[in-house]
């Protein structure tokens, strides 16, 4: 996988080797940072179920002044630490190992700028992580990657690509 655009464009970061996870599509991540791209400067990013850490790292090339990673995935925690390493985030990544559903029930609103969630297909984190969010939004913009097959709770705007969806909601709108 490469880092699309910003201050690491073209750089290579690794998969977790792991056959439960599947990484963000490239298509998909530039498709959803190209929606959010005037939130990424100085935002401060949330990367819920992180795997890599595509997103979070992608939205640090573009600007972002943080990213918080949280993984449970050892091989996920392994290649995600390695991949802050090889970019040299260390200063602004920080990853949080532990349950993402667990760590958003904890949060309070307005947390995060941006939040993006790539739960696993087989199971209802997607819908869990959104109905958390409509009842205390921990970010002002949360993007969550979903089969196109499940539908989210209402109050988001939903792009489809092929058999991954993204739906987006945002704070007061």
């Amino acid at each position: 996988m490469r880092i699309v655009a910003g201050r690491w464009r073209g750089r290579t970061i690794d998969a977790p080797r792991d056959s439960r996870v599947r990484p963000t599509a490239d298509r998909v991540r530039e498709a959803w940072l190209s929606i959010v791209s005037a939130d990424v400067a100085d935002a401060r990013v949330l990367d819920l179920f992180a795997g890599s850490g595509a997103l979070g790292l992608e939205a640090l090339s573009r600007g972002a002044a943080s990213a918080d990673f949280v993984e449970l995935n050892p091989p996920s925690l392994r290649t995600l630490g390695a991949n802050i390493a090889k970019l040299g985030a260390e200063d602004v990544a920080h990853v949080r190992r532990g349950d993402a559903l667990r760590f958003v029930e904890a949060l309070q609103a307005g947390a995060y700028d941006l939040a993006f969630a790539d739960p696993p297909y087989a199971h209802d984190a997607a819908v869990r992580v959104a109905e958390r969010w409509l009842a205390v939004p921990f970010a002002h913009v949360l993007g969550v990657e979903h089969s196109s097959r499940v539908t989210l709770p209402a109050g988001g705007d939903t792009r489809v690509y092929g058999d991954t969806a993204i739906t987006i909601y945002r704070a007061g709108v």
